[in-house]
């Protein structure tokens, strides 16, 4: 089997194996808590039907108009700034889900503009990390250079330990700015970063939904904006390099396998010459050897008469 068959099986399994591991480990953390939380909303739920007394239906339309009423906290949503923050989460494929489109027409321009959105959008990040990519290899050749080390070239590994840590700087200096704009706790926000520049986007965690935020603090939404699309150029880099060995260890197995089956059709062809240049000198060889039995002339020429052997005439 080839080398890239079997990588591909190798990695089939590998994804499946992971699902199972992670589903068995968030049933074990998360399934514990989800029922002690729905627990305790029904108490609370049941006291604050018994104290306001209202029923079944006007518990549903109150939470009902909460949950409409939520997007609308940090102002309004679909002014430029609010639109704006919602066109990247689609080309990015972010989706925190705290805003929608509400009408058919908004809905049907939502899909066509994310279809040629998305493809636009990882061309030009993929395009991006190349250039990083090409010019931190740059400034490492430099460095070894004014270091004075033997070798100036940069491998693969040095190339990768560097798009490391630019993601955890990017991520710790993204949870700091958060963390004090927002007011989470430092992990709270470098949750929300790696959710958010992986393209997770769970959206239980969303940057500019307090209070006025889209309307009133524009450097705040400048540097979220560009927190986002920096962010996500830098994770984009380093993951390229990460693709990029695992395709070019394919790319090798397949010229690899082109020239062994280049070399085996070459001996096969010259297996077949050799063969068929055997078999005419063996038929020549054959055919010197064999005595010369000379045809008689056409036109009947006189041949002599032959007497019988039986005969005992002379012949006359």
């Amino acid at each position: 089997m080839k080398k890239q068959n079997v990588r591909t099986l190798s990695l089939i399994l590998c994804m499946f194996s992971y699902l199972l591991v992670g589903a068995a480990v968030f049933d074990a953390l998360e399934s514990e808590s989800e029922s002690s939380k729905k627990r305790i909303l029904e108490q609370k739920r049941n006291e604050m039907k018994r104290k306001y007394r209202f029923s079944e239906v006007d518990y549903r339309e109150i939470e009902r108009l909460v949950l409409q009423a939520e997007p609308h906290r940090a102002g309004r949503q679909w002014k430029f700034a609010g639109s704006f923050y919602f066109a990247i989460t689609v080309i990015t494929t972010i989706g925190y889900g705290h805003a929608a489109p509400g009408t058919d027409a908004g809905k049907v321009f939502c899909m066509f503009y994310a279809v040629l959105g998305i493809p636009l959008t990882l061309v030009m990040f993929q395009s991006l990390g190349e250039r990083m990519n090409t010019f931190v290899r740059y400034l490492l050749s430099r460095v070894k250079r004014c270091l004075g080390l033997r070798s100036t070239e940069v491998s693969m590994e040095n190339m990768v330990f560097v798009g490391l840590l630019s993601c955890l700087g990017t991520l710790c200096f993204g949870a700091s700015a958060f963390s004090y704009f927002e007011g989470w706790t430092f992990f709270h926000a470098y949750y929300y970063c790696f959710i958010t520049l992986t393209t997770i986007g769970f959206g239980d965690f969303v940057a500019l939904q307090k209070t006025g935020d889209l309307q009133e603090k524009t450097p705040y939404v400048a540097f979220s904006f560009m927190y986002i699309l920096v962010g996500l150029t830098v994770i984009g880099a380093f993951l390229n390099l990460v693709v990029l060995r695992f395709l070019t260890m394919n790319t090798e197995d397949e010229r690899r396998d082109a020239r062994e089956r280049t070399s085996i059709k070459r001996g096969g062809r010259d297996l077949l010459a050799l063969g068929s240049a055997g078999g005419r000198g063996r038929r020549s060889e054959w055919a010197r050897t064999q005595p010369q039995h000379p045809l008689p002339p056409h036109g009947g020429g006189h041949q002599p008469h032959q007497p019988h052997p039986l005969s005992g005439r002379r012949a006359g």
